[in-house]
């Protein structure tokens, strides 16, 4: 139990730092120097960790251990629902990560920009301008 909370916790660390998660074990290497360095803390740890530890664990652990990696819908797909339902929010802040995850999980910049457009005529006006604004700034970082 003990270990697959520390494959979820990597798994999750390494989708908010942008890398590719792998649970295939090492086979006979050395340790290199990095291995045996304490992980980083993840982006949640980072954000949250010193007010809300708890907040920072369920993140990493439930909602990008778990809930992320279900098989009943494919990344690509959560990500444009996150994206979608944060657009509806009016949420800029974690729209923002999630736009840059949508792309690392195959969302075109066409798509996310198609979803803010048909979102104005049911979000609101302000909430799709809002939107347009974050979008640019993550297209343009990558």
């Amino acid at each position: 139990m003990k270990m697959l909370a520390r494959n979820l916790f990597v798994a999750a660390s390494l989708l908010l730092a942008g890398g590719m998660p792998t649970m295939a074990p090492a086979q006979n290497q050395t340790p290199a120097a990095s291995e045996t360095a304490p992980p980083q803390p993840s982006r949640a740890q980072q954000l949250m960790g010193d007010v809300a530890p708890k907040l920072a664990e369920l993140t990493d652990n439930v909602l990008f251990g778990d809930i992320w990696e279900r098989p009943g819908l494919a990344k690509r797909d959560r990500s444009l629902i996150t994206v979608a339902a944060l657009i509806a929010l009016n949420r800029p802040d974690q729209l923002r990560s999630h736009i840059a995850l949508a792309r690392r999980n195959g969302v075109t910049e066409e798509e996310i920009v198609e979803t803010i457009t048909q979102l104005a005529f049911y979000a609101g006006w302000p909430n799709a301008i809002t939107a347009v604004s974050v979008a640019r700034d993550v297209f343009k970082q990558q």
